[in-house]
């Protein structure tokens, strides 16, 4: 079934036109960013409310090193280890925190680095970084949207073997008895703050990476680009499709980022407000968590796991 659903999301590309193979594009990034999350919040525990703000810092780290002629493949390489050096910096300190206090911490750094973004001339202030070259992989240099939308199907499969593999390993049988009962698994030996950490480097690290493609694809940055807005539809792409799932998760990416394109294609008719688009989105996702939460609280996949027979 798995390999049925890959060749399916390699054949879809060339039957799309320009406009969806941008939502192709746009729903392969928000995949990768997801994966990272629903590892970081179904097995470590830990809620993060500024998934976004690592896609930023990735996209910012290729598109910084790319202005200043470093080659954009290293750019690209870079912005996932931009991303989970700055998680390690700042997961040291508020890993600490538990629950709510932890949600806010992440939102809090998102919202600081929106503003240090927002006023740094080095990295374009609040017009933008502008002027960003193409992607080039060995001489090959990826110019079009259907070009984009295979690296980032390598991307997802990349990222999605990663998972499976941490989630398969020594320590991803620590993780789920960390998930599950941290103090019991801190009795059994199992280094809880190393793990929690390791999971935040890696998640962060996934968003990096689709925030170094997204900088090639579009050429151009702002603060903007990676809204508060964008880390909450993140929390609802992992929640809806299910919590510590990898095709959970990629579920949960196709279904909102669907929902966000019809949801701006009515926004966006004659007569509407300026600010529809955003109402609706809050208002879309409000009633998605409350009806997951009440009906399926482990997420639609894992729910049709279960009852299948």
């Amino acid at each position: 079934m798995k390999w049925i659903i890959l060749v399916a999301a390699g054949v879809v590309p060339v039957l799309l036109t320009p406009g969806q193979l941008t939502v192709y594009v746009l729903l392969g990034l928000a995949a990768m960013a997801v994966v990272g999350l629903s590892l970081l919040m179904g097995y470590a525990g830990q809620v993060s409310l500024g998934q976004a703000s690592f896609t930023a810092i990735g996209a910012y780290t290729a598109g910084l090193l790319a202005v200043h002629g470093i080659p954009p493949l290293l750019g690209l390489l870079a912005a996932p280890l931009g991303a989970a050096l700055a998680a390690v910096v700042v997961g040291v300190p508020i890993l600490r925190l538990r629950g709510h206090q932890l949600a806010f911490a992440t939102l809090a750094l998102q919202l600081i680095l929106l503003s240090v973004l927002g006023g740094a001339d080095w990295a374009g202030g609040a017009i933008g970084l502008q002027g960003l070259p193409y992607l080039s992989i060995f001489g090959f240099e990826l110019n079009e949207d259907l070009e984009y939308a295979y690296l980032v199907l390598a991307g997802v499969v990349l990222t999605t073997l990663i998972t499976a593999l941490l989630v398969r390993s020594r320590v991803g049988r620590g993780l789920r008895a960390l998930a599950t009962a941290p103090v019991a698994a801190a009795a059994s030996g199992v280094p809880v703050g190393a793990y929690r950490l390791l999971v935040f480097a890696v998640s962060a690290a996934f968003a990096g990476f689709a925030g170094g493609v997204y900088a090639f694809y579009v050429g151009y940055l702002a603060p903007g680009s990676f809204p508060v807005l964008l880390s909450i539809e993140y929390v609802v792409m992992a929640v809806v499709g299910g919590l510590g799932s990898i095709s959970g998760a990629l579920f949960g990416a196709a279904l909102i980022t669907l929902v966000v394109q019809l949801l701006t294609t009515l926004a966006t008719r004659p007569g509407m407000p300026s600010y529809a688009p955003s109402v609706l989105s809050y208002a879309v996702y409000a009633v998605l968590l409350i009806v997951i939460v009440l009906f399926v609280p482990r997420g639609i996949v894992p729910t049709l796991r279960r009852r299948s027979p």
